[in-house]
């Protein structure tokens, strides 16, 4: 038999678990290369663990370190480093591998319940690689007034947003688990919402895309008062950069100049034919995507009707076609043209948003490594989880020293900002230029006051919310 030492030993506890994104890098190392499919397939059963989405409820796991233990265990790791952490509590029986997982901010996995201690060891080793990763947070800023005075004398701030910042406008967000945009979709039968936006998928039937589309696509170019916050930043030449992984356009709506923004995801601003690489304004295919119809390439349809049809073969009669040839999708509609001769398919428009299996813009590495870095003396992150790489690598990229500000619903579990404000994002905006003596105009803007409280067990995160008028 082994013992549980010996198999602590054995474990890759003490060995590096997670890659770290090179966003100095041009190369992005492909999936699955290199005979990774294992490892590929151990993470994907860690992941939503790790990211505070497991099956299991956070709020119920028996016997979870406290936010003091957490926070004691976390600085003894950062103390002592990560061998002589692993020494001090699992091999000397301070505590289980499985409890000392959740002082790394995991949701113990319902897959692993009942199993012995060591099948927790991967997950620690995880959690404790992220946690050493992690920047450290600046101790000199703590409180919402430190905030208001950063952005006070702060001259080159990036403003990185995510879906968060448009809500108010009733464009929904992606990860919130029953008002979200994923959570809407299990009717499309997809073994992950998020394929809704795989660029293969996209490629063997954009119908599947077009049905759900009118969702996320923007009513009116209506923007909300956080964006106008960014315009006032910019209108206080404070702006280095807006990085936005929102794909609704309504940065530009709000009058931020295009070159201090980065659409790291594209938008819907432009659509491209798949088949021609003819690109026309968003607004073209507005018709199709409202309608849950696939968009067709307008050039495409030009040059095939314009084909002569002496040199076209004519279509094979209905009884020809009962006899085994290949059917036509059903998003392909065919036009008057095309009823007597098989002719080529007109392209595919894609909105120029960016898939999960297509690579960020350039402008985004370039941007960042060779602009941005040396200049930014601020970070403000808002509306975002900070789950989609690289953009989720940003945080740990800029210089360490750089204050870095919190703006969201929910606390990001996997990066230490130096101030978290938490609550509705235009809630916190408001009462921020309140503070600062700005005049911060929209007419969503509430005239209520705006409780603010510090959250209990934290130095540096507090609470936003609308007092009753």
């Amino acid at each position: 038999m082994t013992s549980e030492s010996d198999t602590l030993h054995q474990s890759p506890l003490k060995a590096p678990a997670v890659e770290v994104v090179d966003l100095t890098s041009d190369e992005i190392p492909a999936d699955g290369a290199d005979g990774d499919d294992e490892d590929d397939d151990q993470w994907s059963l860690y992941e939503d663990a790790i990211e505070g989405e497991g099956s299991g409820d956070e709020t119920s796991q028996t016997g979870a370190c406290t936010v003091q233990e957490s926070l004691a265990f976390r600085r003894r790791l950062r103390a002592v480093g990560e061998d002589l952490f692993i020494t001090e509590t699992i091999e000397k029986g301070v505590i289980s591998a499985k409890k000392l997982c959740t002082a790394f901010g995991i949701r113990l996995p319902s897959f692993l319940s009942g199993e012995p201690d060591r099948a927790y060891y991967p997950l620690l080793c995880i959690g404790i690689t992220r946690e050493l990763s992690k920047r450290l947070k600046l101790p000199q800023h703590n409180t919402v007034d430190d905030a208001v005075s950063l952005l006070q004398n702060s001259q080159n701030i990036i403003v990185i947003t995510g879906a968060g910042i448009s809500t108010s406008l009733g464009i929904p967000d992606f990860r919130s688990k029953e008002t979200g945009f994923y959570s809407q979709l299990q009717h499309l039968g997809l073994s992950d919402p998020q394929e809704v936006f795989d660029i293969s998928i996209f490629r063997e039937d954009p119908s599947i895309f077009y049905s759900v589309a009118r969702d996320i696509l923007p009513s009116s170019n209506k923007f909300s008062p956080t964006h106008a916050f960014i315009k006032l930043l910019q209108d206080k030449g404070k702006l280095l950069t807006n990085f936005t992984q929102n794909i609704d356009n309504l940065e530009g709506h709000a009058g931020i100049l295009p070159e201090k923004l980065i659409q790291c995801h594209g938008s819907f601003a432009t659509a491209t034919c798949l088949e021609c690489d003819y690109k026309v304004k968003g607004e073209t295919i507005f018709t199709e995507l409202k309608a849950g119809q696939v968009a067709k390439c307008d050039r495409c349809i030009r040059q095939l009707r314009q084909v002569k049809p002496a040199g076209l073969k004519r279509k094979r009669s209905n009884i020809a076609l009962s006899t085994g040839r290949k059917k036509r999708p059903d998003y392909e509609d065919s036009t008057e043209d095309e009823d007597d001769y098989e002719i080529p398919l007109a392209g595919v428009m894609k909105p120029d948003i960016t898939f999960f299996g297509e690579d960020l813009p350039a402008t985004f590495h370039d941007r960042l490594v060779q602009h941005d870095r040396g200049l930014v003396d601020l970070v403000v992150i808002i509306g975002t989880s900070l789950k989609v790489a690289p953009v989720s690598e940003v945080s740990g990229f800029l210089p360490p020293a750089v204050p870095q500000l919190y703006i969201s619903r929910e606390p990001c579990q996997h990066i230490d900002f130096d101030i978290d404000m938490l609550g509705d994002c235009d809630t916190v905006v408001t009462e921020l230029c309140r503070r600062a003596g700005w005049d911060l105009q929209h007419d969503m803007i509430k005239q209520n006051s705006i409780d603010v409280q510090l959250e209990e067990g934290y130095d540096s995160r507090f609470s936003f919310k609308l007092k009753d008028a």
